[in-house]
């Protein structure tokens, strides 16, 4: 079968009994103060990407519908946020590390039962492969294990004192309070987790807020969080943005808010607390990451990777290639051999076997995308692949733009999606020059042989992104190294100890070392009389 006829009969198939949804996943609870309450106000119908063939052609699915929560509810599960962090008297900022651990293992035992409703909840809801939604969840489990690691190696390297300058002192971190944790659709569990779990093994507080899309599987994991955790320390708020999220910011009593998204949503929530200074935001926003193909570049290397950028989850990933500049003496090349490679790949339904290419969840999207096609083609661009940009209800076939300008709104914009523009350049200060003027500074790819001019490229692009990849796509991982941004990409830096730092803060107990404190800091230490205070060990 045909690129073309992939893509006209791509929602005319039966769906495996393992992977349907017999019935819609109608949620009404939500988790507050330890409590799973039923909503009793409006709902939010869920239609998956995955489309259905009627009388009157292929419709979305409906799936599911969630609470529609309002301002007064929002405030409800903020208030007992704030009312089980206290000040930081409450029993999760006391509790000993050890002991979270341990609500943290029963929470992850718990989760790992919910596999596979979650890895099926999150193929129909954001339209991912089945391989990739099990990816999702195994890494979240992996990434939890590795926090839990990094905690215990943490408090082994405080649990001492330390004297300088004749002052005895003890240096542990401490946690800042109530945490808003709100996460993105195209990772909803994985990079939610990768903000939500440190937050709380440091003994925050979180109202969660789950993404735009990608919603229905937190109903799988409610139990889990009420069991595991003291009612207060985890609470749900569902609903559009504008009526929850804007209020609680506006309360003032969100310490930390931890967004994963827009740097314009980031910047209106930030905006609406009252004592900006006093809020710690932890941020991972917008990216328009580029790949630089040098003249010298291994040009199958380069095809491979750039392919794998750009196009993996349909290219829906802040870490995506999102523009490729490729020297004109292999631009031919290049373009010819990567439509060659896009046509291998197999649009399907996510559940398909050995399917690439899956249907968007983000409504409009398809018809975003062309918008910014036709924009392109009426500046002199074309699309160079067969089938690129043809449209299917939800599904959008990947185009490849060439020759892409700086007039064209698809050079600046963050597609987000599977449109991939081609800029040749003659020298480095075209490439050079777009980094650095750009909005955003996430990440970049090189790709070439020539240790020279490869080097010269990493001293001037490290100063104005945050990682540089060397002959290979961009992406977060490893989780042990840091991820952040520059300009309007990040705030803060997440990795594996790197999230543990920014949802706490250094504390110390400092003393003078005169016999009275010896005597009284012995006294605390052997009697165990602190939490804080405590050369005791987690084995």
């Amino acid at each position: 079968m045909g690129v073309a006829e992939s893509i006209k009969g791509i929602f005319q198939k039966d769906i495996p009994a393992k992977f349907s949804v017999k019935n819609p996943v109608n949620q009404t609870e939500y988790l507050i103060n330890g409590e799973i309450r039923q909503w009793k106000g409006p709902q939010k119908v869920i239609y998956s990407p995955v489309c259905f063939e009627t009388a009157d052609g292929a419709v979305p699915r409906e799936i599911g519908s969630i609470p529609l929560m309002d301002e007064s509810a929002a405030l409800e599960a903020l208030e007992f946020a704030v009312a089980a962090y206290n000040h930081g008297k409450g029993e999760w900022p006391c509790l000993k590390v050890e002991e979270r651990l341990r609500c943290l293992e029963q929470f992850t035992i718990r989760m790992k039962e919910r596999r596979d409703e979650i890895v099926n909840l999150l193929m129909w809801e954001i339209g991912k492969t089945y391989s990739d939604s099990c990816k999702e969840f195994d890494r979240t489990v992996e990434y939890i294990l590795a926090t839990m690691n990094a905690v215990r190696e943490m408090d082994h390297a405080a649990s001492k004192l330390t004297i300088e300058e004749g002052i005895i002192g003890q240096i542990r971190r401490s946690p800042l309070g109530v945490v808003l944790c709100m996460g993105p659709f195209n990772y909803p569990l994985n990079e939610t987790f990768t903000t939500l779990i440190p937050a709380l093994i440091m003994g925050n507080t979180v109202v969660f807020k789950p993404a735009k899309h990608g919603v229905l599987f937190v109903r799988q994991l409610l139990e889990a969080f009420r069991d595991s955790f003291p009612a207060g320390v985890v609470n749900t708020v569902y609903g559009e943005g504008k009526q929850v999220a804007g209020p609680l910011m506006a309360t003032g009593k969100v310490d930390v808010l931890a967004f994963i998204g827009t740097s314009r949503v980031a910047d209106t929530l930030k905006k609406q607390h009252p004592s900006p200074h006093r809020l710690r935001c932890i941020l991972g926003l917008d990216a328009k990451n580029p790949g630089i193909v040098l003249e010298n570049a291994d040009l199958e290397l380069s095809v491979k990777e750039c392919l794998l950028g750009a196009l993996s989850f349909n290219g829906q990933r802040c870490t995506a290639i999102k523009i490729v500049f490729v020297h004109r003496s292999l631009s031919d090349r290049f373009l010819s051999r990567f439509s060659e490679e896009i046509a291998k790949l197999v649009p399907g339904l996510p559940w398909e076997e050995n399917v690439a290419l899956t249907p968007l969840p983000e409504p409009g999207k398809p018809e975003y995308l062309t918008e910014l096609i036709r924009d392109a083609v009426s500046l002199g661009a074309r699309v160079v692949n067969q089938c690129g940009g043809t449209v299917n209800q939800t599904f959008f076939y990947p185009a490849v733009l060439y020759p892409v300008n700086h007039k064209m709104r698809i050079y600046s914009e963050e597609q987000f999606g599977p449109l991939i523009p081609v800029v040749p350049f003659d020298d480095l200060e075209t490439p050079g020059k777009y980094i650095v003027e750009s909005n955003f500074g996430q990440q970049v790819s090189i790709f070439g042989s020539d240790p020279g001019q490869v080097a010269g490229l990493v001293d001037l692009l490290t100063n104005q992104v945050s990682r540089v990849n060397l002959n290979c796509q961009c992406q977060r991982g490893p989780d042990s190294f840091p991820f952040t941004g520059r300009k309007d990409s990040a705030e803060g830096t997440l990795s594996v100890t790197d999230a543990l730092r920014v949802f706490s803060i250094r504390s110390l107990v400092a003393a003078k070392s005169t016999d009275q404190n010896k005597n009284l800091i012995n006294t605390i230490l052997k009697e165990r009389k602190s939490n804080f205070l405590s050369t005791d060990f987690i084995l």
